[in-house]
Formats: C-alpha cells, sequence, structure tokens
C-alpha cells in the first residue's frame, strides 16, 4: 500500500490509519452484537469473555465472512511483542503486517463493575493504570500510533457516566499518563452508543490516540 510503512514518515498518517481502524473496530462491534444476542453465559473473568469473542466470532470463518473481515484482519490472542515488554490481549494483523513486522494494531481488554467507581483499587483505576498506562508508557507497542482498549461491563452500571466521568476523573488525576484529550464520545459506529476516544502523549513525547469500546455484559454474567 505505501512505499514505506513507517505511520511516523509521512504527512497525513494518522488520520488514514484512524479511519482504517474505525472499521476494524466497527466490525468488531457486530461480533459483540451478536454474542450478546445469543445470550452466552459467560464466567467472570476477562480471559474468558476474550476468548470467546475471538474464538466464536472474530476467529470464526462464518462470522468473519459475514461482517467482511476474510482478506482485512486476523486476530491473536495473548501475544508477547517482540520489541516491548507488553503481552497483548488482542493483536491485530493485517496484508500489511507481511510487509513490516510491526505494522499491527494491539487491543487491551479489561472487565469494568460498579464497585469503587472513583477508587484507585477498583477496575475503573485498573482500566487506567494497567490499562491505558500500558500504551503511554511502551509496555505495548504502537506502530500506527492508534490503538484500542475494550471495557467487559460485568454488573449493570451506567456506562456513560463511568466512562466520561469517574474513568476520566482517574485519569486526569493521574500524573503518570499525560492526557491532551481526555475521553470523549465518539460517533463513528452505527447504532452502538457507547465508544470512545482519547489523546495522550507517550513516554516519549509522541501523540497516541486510544480508542475506547463498552461492551455490556451484564446480562451475560453466570
Amino acid at each position: 500500500m505505501f512505499n514505506n510503512l513507517d505511520a511516523t514518515n509521512f504527512s497525513g498518517a494518522i488520520p488514514f490509519y484512524d479511519t482504517n481502524f474505525e472499521d476494524l473496530l466497527s466490525k468488531i462491534t457486530i461480533c459483540y452484537k451478536k454474542m450478546a444476542k445469543e445470550h452466552l453465559q459467560l464466567q467472570n473473568k476477562e480471559n474468558a469473555i476474550r476468548d470467546i469473542l475471538l474464538l466464536k466470532y472474530l476467529k470464526n470463518d462464518d462470522v468473519r465472512e459475514e461482517v467482511g473481515l476474510v482478506g482485512l484482519y486476523n486476530f491473536e490472542r495473548e501475544v508477547q511483542e517482540d520489541n516491548s515488554k507488553g503481552r497483548t490481549d488482542i493483536k491485530v494483523t493485517s496484508q500489511e503486517t507481511f510487509k513490516k513486522q510491526k505494522a499491527y494494531y494491539t487491543i487491551e481488554c479489561k472487565r469494568l463493575d460498579k464497585d469503587n467507581l472513583k477508587g484507585r483499587t477498583g477496575l475503573n483505576a485498573e482500566y487506567v493504570i494497567n490499562g491505558i498506562s500500558r500504551f503511554t508508557t511502551r509496555y505495548y507497542s504502537s506502530f500506527y500510533r492508534v490503538n484500542a482498549m475494550i471495557g467487559f461491563i460485568v454488573e449493570k452500571l451506567d456506562i456513560h457516566e463511568n466512562t466520561t466521568k469517574h474513568i476520566n476523573s482517574i485519569l486526569t488525576t493521574d500524573s503518570s499518563i499525560q492526557t491532551t484529550e481526555e475521553i470523549t464520545k465518539d460517533n463513528f459506529i452505527k447504532n452502538f452508543e457507547f465508544h470512545y476516544h482519547s489523546k495522550h502523549m507517550d513516554i516519549e513525547n509522541q501523540e497516541l490516540k486510544i480508542y475506547h469500546l463498552m461492551f455490556d455484559f451484564s446480562s451475560n454474567m453466570q
């Protein structure tokens, strides 16, 4: 697609990858909707929820054909990165990865519940401290400068308030994370309210954009 795939080397790269990544996230959301609609009984465990999303939907050939993932993206779980400390929840590769091995997206998954919403020890804090910060510290690599987090909602709560008020409160008071735009509601996914983005500067003072998808599985818990 490009003679030089280094996303930092040409003008207009970030908006282009935003568009591609938003299309990918839209397709992942379709898979979430199918999963939620089927009323599967899920364990209240991050990896268990992630594995069903991956194995039954994102890596299912019939679903991939239906959603439009075939020939575009492949998904791997719990992958050790080559050039950072991280072990990614979901690694997303494409045809570009065959040209440059670092050219992939990373998705981090975290559970969210209604306990200790404003505290430094609840799952909201975990979302920030061991989620967002893994991108800003380069614990996870970010070739395209855009990545994503998926919040697995495991208890009934006001998702929008929790995201834009409580998680943002923890995020904006965390001095270890340089946030240039707090978590803000987005609108690129049709018929899905709970998607957002935030912007940060990483430890090498490079801009980073993180998308946030909030998937409500509170009715699917065992």
